[in-house]
């Protein structure tokens, strides 16, 4: 079972501050049955830091004793138009052509057009775009027709399972478990940023693939 989506990489960003948290966080993603990580640490501003961030991978990867890990990130919008889309060939999951994007939580709907335009040029460029967390999105709270056109687009997307605690923002239960109903999540991730989040997501995983939802781990 795959965690595509989690801050583990040690002291890169607001996930685990150092090695021993990240080993940590790796018994308790185990724990929660987890088989292989994607670790995708933060590109937005302050943390975005490539060379530090492939370094510390590296060291995890080697105190991980075989451990399934993946370099990916969590790829801010307003980040990459910043750095520029040529960057979005360094910024997918190892190995694959799968591309995590995360919207602006205070998004409107009206401010869809230009995410739609990224969405259709990384499309282009051959990436799968899974959509992080869209139940944080005040978008989708607010209409959750975006959640229904993001899918319409090809985007997958992915629940973070703090959602059942009533997530980051602390609104995040309702719009989540209206997209559990409409079978619109492919992924549920831990996005997990400490050792507690992973009893978040063996709550989800426990509650919600038992309704039918066709959401993949």
């Amino acid at each position: 079972m795959r965690d595509l989506h989690c801050h583990i990489v040690p002291g890169v960003d607001d996930g685990a501050p150092d090695l021993a948290a990240s080993l940590a966080m790796l018994e308790a993603a185990k724990g929660a049955g987890i088989t292989s990580i994607v670790c995708t640490p933060h590109v937005r501003d302050p943390y975005f830091d490539y060379r530090a961030m492939r370094e510390a991978f590296e060291l995890l990867r080697a105190h991980a004793d075989g451990f399934p890990l993946t370099m990916g990130w969590e790829v801010n919008h307003a980040k990459l138009m910043e750095l520029g889309m040529e960057w979005a060939d360094r910024l997918h999951f190892d190995g694959t052509n799968e591309f995590l994007l995360e919207l602006s939580t205070r998004c409107h709907k009206h401010d869809f057009d230009v995410y739609e335009r990224t969405i259709f040029e990384l499309q282009g460029k051959g990436y799968t775009v899974i959509i992080a967390h869209p139940e944080r999105y005040l978008a989708v709270q607010e209409d959750v027709e975006v959640a229904r056109e993001l899918v319409r687009m090809g985007c997958k997307l992915q629940a973070s399972a703090d959602f059942v605690v009533g997530g980051r923002m602390g609104k995040e239960r309702k719009p989540a478990k209206k997209l559990f109903e409409e079978n619109l999540y492919s992924y549920i991730a831990s996005d997990a940023h400490r050792v507690e989040h992973y009893d978040c997501f063996a709550e989800a995983r426990r509650t919600y693939r038992c309704r039918g939802a066709h959401a993949r781990m």
